[in-house]
């Protein structure tokens, strides 16, 4: 087959399974989530077999103890997440209205005292009052766009999130999935051309050392942090810490938004709790800034690792870009497809440095061009 003709019928797959993916975005997301979970959860069932369990003993207790942990998690923390999450929706007002008092003090204070000589030079005639109005303005806009915006989250997660079948079809799809992984794997890879096989391969050995380097470790790192997060801002006598702490640390997933959120966060409920004293935001700012020390320093090198492949800037391209086409579902597809696309791209790239388009008509490999001595004798010959 013709090079042209092979580039050809992998965009035209590419462009399917991405139409495919868009018309049944809603439907998917159950069989998406239990494929990530049977993919995250496959190592453990294959260590249990070799301590003596068989595939389908191994995928039951497996799946049992997660469906226990997280029945016991929701019985334990849900009531009281969804009972901070609600009236930090009735708060918000309340907040916006103390922030916007706290700048509009601030700003009249420097107005009065740096005011009138930095409207001169600026040549702004003296109307630098106008400072305060616009910036309560602007806290009333934010604070009524954040609380609609809760809102909906609210009234249409249900259709958002199908969650009856988050609940039920998810684990059942999880449990066939982790007792015919290897059967899958061995059909699919028995549909590879054999010529192309050994390159398949090792880009799929690529491609799953990239996925399951950042998806088991970024893991652990989200699980570490939330825990921190909540118990340590709850700790220290912060509002809402339980719910900061938890989406702060589900937020970590995606390189620097989660750290930055609960910095954010913490820092103004801690300034609107506890002003004028500054006690609740040093010891929220000690919490959030010790976390991420160790997210930076100890975690993400020891669990993430560096040589993933998955640059971040990358990986926040691909989560909002999937999760904007094609919702929750994008989500859970877009780093599997950041992590195959990254070794393709490297592959790609690889390939171009070993043709006649890089190195010239002389057909010479990468390795014996960069090599002085190999390329003489080459030549030679």
């Amino acid at each position: 087959m013709k090079l042209e003709w092979q580039i050809g019928f992998w965009i035209g797959a590419f462009l399917l399974s991405a139409l495919l993916l868009w018309l049944f975005s809603d439907v998917l997301l159950p069989f998406a989530a239990a494929l990530a979970i049977a993919y995250l959860l496959n190592p453990v069932v294959d260590l249990l077999e070799k301590l003596g369990f068989n595939r389908l003993g191994a995928t039951l207790l497996i799946l049992t103890l997660l469906t226990l942990v997280v029945a016991l998690g929701s019985i334990l923390i849900l009531p009281v997440l969804w009972r901070q999450f609600a009236n930090f929706i009735d708060a918000i007002p309340a907040f916006a209205s103390k922030l916007q008092g706290l700048i509009s003090a601030e700003t009249e204070r420097l107005a009065r005292e740096y005011g009138g000589m930095l409207s001169e030079r600026l040549g702004l005639g003296g109307k630098g009052g106008n400072f305060s109005t616009a910036a309560s303005d602007l806290i009333t806009q934010a604070a009524q766009w954040a609380a609609a915006f809760l809102n909906s989250l609210v009234t249409r997660g249900a259709a958002l999130i199908s969650l009856m079948s988050l609940l039920v079809v998810t684990p059942v799809v999880a449990f066939y999935i982790l007792l015919d992984w290897e059967r899958m794997l061995a059909n699919i890879d028995g549909l590879v051309p054999l010529r192309h096989q050994a390159t398949v391969r090792r880009l799929a050995r690529e491609i799953d050392l990239a996925l399951a380097g950042f998806l088991r470790g970024q893991a652990l790192v989200c699980l570490f942090l939330g825990l921190w997060y909540s118990i340590g801002l709850s700790l220290v006598g912060l509002d809402f810490g339980l719910l900061i702490g938890l989406s702060s640390g589900l937020l970590s997933f995606i390189p620097y938004v989660g750290s930055l959120s609960a910095l954010l966060i913490a820092s103004t409920v801690a300034i609107l709790q506890d002003w004028p004293k500054w006690n609740l935001l040093a010891l929220s700012l000690s919490v959030v800034l010790t976390g991420q020390f160790l997210e930076g320093n100890i975690l993400s090198p020891k669990l993430v690792g560096e040589s993933i492949g998955l640059h971040p800037v990358w990986l926040i391209f691909a989560l909002l870009a999937f999760g904007s086409l094609f919702g929750f579902t994008g989500l859970i597809t877009a780093v599997p497809f950041a992590a195959a696309v990254g070794v393709i791209l490297r592959f790609a790239v690889e390939r171009y440095r070993e043709s006649d388009l890089y190195l010239g008509k002389s057909g010479l490999s990468h390795q014996t061009f960069l090599d002085p001595r190999r390329r003489d004798e080459e030549r030679e010959r």
